[in-house]
């Protein structure tokens, strides 16, 4: 046992595919407790958590690993090229403008919930949300508002502008993840009981239900048995794909560095767009929307939704794994702002979606797509139908661009409601 926890990436990718392995055939028992269990608690959550324990338990080490990176950087851009490669533009121009108004709302829960969060946790605890200087808390919190609308690029630039304390950025890494994790878990778990919360909400579902058996139909239409020939194609199409959009991603990204002043400077607020992520992320989509133009669209017929989706599986454990959940309670005066925070953001969702009945979907997407962004807003959207993934995607895009700005003005706020 000296040797644990396990950092060699070989010996930890084999231990996630492990927990898929098992969560996976023991969701295909219908009968007993297996079938019990997995009719409460949603299959992609326990290839999320299992993960999540073995890493809070010191079994492995995630901060040595390099497979978030692998299945973020490769297998991410992959199963977005498969998964938008029989995708039907007119059906999702059908869903209407709910999908957005749903996004916006989640944004302003970011912008709004953040300084909120500090004048209630002041009132308990003020010296939680003090510190002066690069220590000033709400400059910390700032970089957790670039993540929360947007992701990483966002919270790198807010850190730029902001200038916090780099000793302790790492506490608020902390926060940022164990408060978006948790959030994750609960919109995960939420995806079970989608029928009863549209219910609950009256939201009419019918244009996302028209989506699916439009998708479901053409699948079974164009249904055959898969060849090596297929396989092959599917390997050609997505990583020749993934390597075209990193590609581009790279050289659209210095280009917009190299020539725009509000792109290249970290404290301006359209710097995030400079992520070679992000491009990476728009040019993968891009390459599965213009095949869906072609007869690659075929390939749907030979599974290439499902290989996708075996992806971002994978990508699910690699975000698991990032998650300790011995560490949920090291700072409990920050995690409490952040729990407050992700409240907020959360009621504020459930209210609009109840004005105007929205579906749990718009819902549950529409945070991913600031709390997650690129990485977990497809993964929630995939989990309702894989024909619903490219709505995921095009929100998450949509996040990035307005990410920094409204960071920007969520940290004024905080600074506001820190002087109080």
């Amino acid at each position: 046992m000296d040797q644990l926890p396990f950092t060699q990436d070989t010996v930890i990718f084999g231990l996630l595919c492990l927990c898929l392995g098992f969560v996976f055939y023991t969701s295909s028992i219908k009968k007993g407790f297996w079938g019990k269990f997995y009719s409460v608690v949603p299959t992609v959550l326990m290839c999320y958590l299992l993960p999540a324990i073995l890493a809070s338990v010191g079994v492995i080490d995630e901060s040595s690993s390099n497979t978030y990176y692998v299945a973020s950087r490769y297998l991410l851009p992959a199963a977005l090229i498969l998964m938008t490669l029989s995708i039907d533009l007119k059906a999702i121009v059908n869903l209407g403008s709910k999908a957005l108004v749903m996004f916006l709302t989640g944004t302003v829960g970011i912008v709004i919930g953040g300084p909120i969060a500090i004048l209630i946790v002041s009132i308990f605890s003020p010296e939680t949300v003090g510190g002066v200087g690069p220590d000033a808390v709400w400059r910390g919190l700032a970089t957790i508002a670039g993540s929360w609308i947007g992701g990483g690029a966002n919270q790198a630039a807010m850190l730029e502008v902001f200038k916090y304390n780099q000793e302790s950025y790492g506490g608020m890494v902390l926060i940022d993840i164990v408060v978006a994790n948790l959030w994750l878990a609960i919109i995960l778990l939420g995806v079970g009981r989608t029928e009863k919360i549209d219910r609950w909400l009256k939201a009419d579902t019918s244009s996302i239900e028209d989506l699916k058996v439009k998708v479901s139909t053409y699948t079974e239409k164009i249904a055959r048995v898969t060849t090596l020939n297929d396989f092959i194609m599917i390997l050609f199409f997505a990583f020749v794909g993934v390597g075209i959009s990193h590609l581009a991603g790279h050289h659209f990204a210095v280009f917009l560095q190299d020539n725009f002043e509000v792109i290249r400077n970290p404290q301006k607020i359209l710097s995030s767009l400079g992520s070679e992520f992000l491009w990476m992320v728009v040019f993968a989509t891009a390459i599965g929307i213009g095949l869906s133009f072609t007869k690659a669209k075929n390939y749907e017929g030979a599974g290439a939704s499902k290989i996708g989706g075996m992806f971002i599986y994978i990508l699910v454990a690699t975000i698991g794994m990032k998650m300790d959940l011995g560490k949920v309670m090291d700072n409990p005066g920050l995690i409490a702002i952040g729990l407050v925070w992700i409240t907020i953001h959360a009621g504020l969702l459930i209210l609009m979606a109840k004005l105007i009945k929205a579906p749990f979907f718009f819902l549950a997407v529409g945070s991913q797509a600031n709390v997650g962004g690129a990485a977990s807003a497809p993964v929630v959207a995939a989990e309702f139908h894989p024909s619903l993934t490219s709505v995921g995607i095009l929100l998450a895009v949509f996040g990035y661009v307005v990410g920094t700005a409204g960071a920007y003005l969520c940290a004024l706020l905080m600074e506001v409601a820190s002087n109080v």
